[in-house]
């Protein structure tokens, strides 16, 4: 690579520290304290003059006669150094000389109050621990150019604390979550991510080859199915938390790869998915912002229970002044799309032309938590259907702030009509669909082993994140979104 002047110069310095006897990347260092166990206990290690050792990333230098103070900053937080030259023994003095921004240090010594309150170490000995050969941004005010903060997060955490403080927010979020389920009795299993039918979703999935066997597997679109093999197998109360791949477009809401809870539990139905679904929101909701309401760019959201419910059909008639019926036709909902100015492609199915007019006319309205619910048969192939009405399922979508945020549903435990379901998948497949299941006879097979009656709940957890960060996009709660590679 063609190095420009500053790698140059902070080269030369590696050089430099080599040549007074010290590695500018070290092996190891025995750190005492965190800058956060510093802080805390400032009164007791100032009244006892207890020596500390201290590491992390320099983040500013500022030179002050033969004084300089560094400020220093570690996972917990941020320190003051305080550093006279004069004062550390040769060839310390030196290595301090070759000290720049971004350079991972050690500092040993005192801790003290400046007279502005300032908690601050005296360095009596320094060290460099990793020499940093590229700049940070300056001023740290982050990357200014979007795609680079997302290419290079590194760099972003480093220099933007507030995106920092999302990321532990999401860590600290889906802990509280798994507290939340082994709290009420569920327990967390892994299923596969390499799967010989992709199912469980409608969505395209990504293809891989396993050489040895020769055969083609699919990255999973859902763990659904297998988590089911699990219920029949006597896990009552199981989820996961994991990732699914799905080969679609990126947008602000999506990316080909994401993080989905998935939660089965036996003798439970989607009315009992609702009430977990709104309790797990709720907690993680009060957990970060102390109430049952928070501002999602520019908007209130509330939280408060009970949260609106309102079917499927209904929907249209309440948002679009559309009476919906369950025996509307292709050629109608065609029309319809026309007349509303909804753009439809047109070999699109009639269950593709429903879920259409759904996101275009429905959607847009649900900014609140609202819960639409039994959902056409036509569309949820995995679905119980209403015992009063077989058109319609025991399924249910939660929406916030106009986009989906989980889906769960009263689970189908009858093999003979899970088999007739997926063979209907399986002609609109064979007729263009690409989105639509294939047949999976080990599925059915475990079915007719018996699946208790059961309720079922997948969670977008990174849209979650959104909302409860206040992020515009997905991208800004996955460390590492995918992105097309530089040229």
């Amino acid at each position: 690579m063609e190095l420009d002047e500053h790698i140059k110069l902070r080269i030369e310095k590696v050089e430099k520290i080599r040549q007074l006897g010290f590695s500018p990347y070290v092996i190891r260092y025995n750190r005492t304290h965190t800058s956060r166990q510093v802080i805390d206990a400032i009164d007791q290690l100032a009244e006892t003059e207890t020596k500390v050792s201290i590491a992390g990333r320099i983040k500013a230098i500022r030179k002050m006669g033969k004084a300089s103070f560094i400020d220093v900053f570690d996972d917990s937080g941020r320190l003051q150094i305080y550093v006279r030259a004069d004062k550390l023994e040769e060839p310390k003095a030196e290595l301090f000389k070759l000290m720049d921004i971004g350079d991972m240090i050690g500092a040993s010594g005192q801790v003290f109050r400046t007279r502005t309150g300032e908690i601050t170490v005296m360095a009596e000995d320094l060290s460099i621990l990793t020499k940093s050969l590229l700049e940070l941004p300056e001023k740290w005010h982050g990357l200014k150019d979007v795609e680079q903060r997302y290419r290079r997060r590194y760099v972003d955490l480093i220099a933007n604390p507030t995106v920092k403080k999302v990321f532990e927010s999401r860590i600290k979020v889906i802990k509280r979550i798994r507290e939340f389920l082994h709290e009420r009795g569920f327990s967390e299993v892994e299923t596969p991510m390499m799967q010989a039918v992709a199912g469980g979703a409608a969505a395209r999935p990504f293809i891989t080859h396993h050489n040895a066997l020769d055969i083609d597997l699919y990255l999973r679109i859902a763990p659904e199915l297998y988590l089911k093999r699990l219920a029949v197998g006597g896990f009552e109360r199981i989820f996961e938390i994991n990732r699914n791949f799905r080969n679609e477009g990126i947008s602000t809401r999506h990316n080909p790869e994401f993080t989905m809870l998935e939660l089965y539990q036996a003798y439970a139905d989607y009315n009992d998915m609702m009430e977990i679904t709104e309790a797990l929101i709720t907690d993680a909701v009060v957990m970060e912002h102390g109430c049952e309401k928070l501002v999602y760019q520019e908007k209130e959201i509330n939280f408060s229970r009970p949260w609106k419910r309102i079917r499927w059909f209904d929907s249209f008639r309440e948002f679009a002044g559309i009476d919906m019926a369950v025996s509307v036709s292709r050629d109608e909902l065609a029309a319809l799309c026309k007349e509303r100015r909804v753009d439809a492609a047109p070999d699109l199915n009639r269950g593709q032309l429903m879920d259409k007019l759904f996101g275009e006319l429905v959607e847009p309205n649900l900014h609140q938590p609202t819960f639409v619910y039994d959902y056409p048969t036509e569309i949820s192939p995995l679905a119980r259907q209403r015992d009063d009405d077989p058109e319609l399922t025991e399924r249910f979508e939660l929406f916030i702030n106009c986009f989906e945020m989980a889906n769960a549903f009263s689970e189908l435990t009858d093999p003979m009509e899970q088999l007739r379901r997926f063979e209907k998948q399986q002609a609109l497949r064979e007729a263009g669909d690409d989105e639509a299941h294939k047949v999976d006879t080990d599925f059915v097979r475990a079915l007719e082993y018996g699946l208790p009656p059961t309720g079922g709940l997948g969670i977008g957890i990174d849209r979650l994140i959104m909302i409860l960060t206040d992020s515009p996009s997905i991208r800004d709660v996955i460390f590492f979104p995918l992105l097309r590679p530089n040229e």
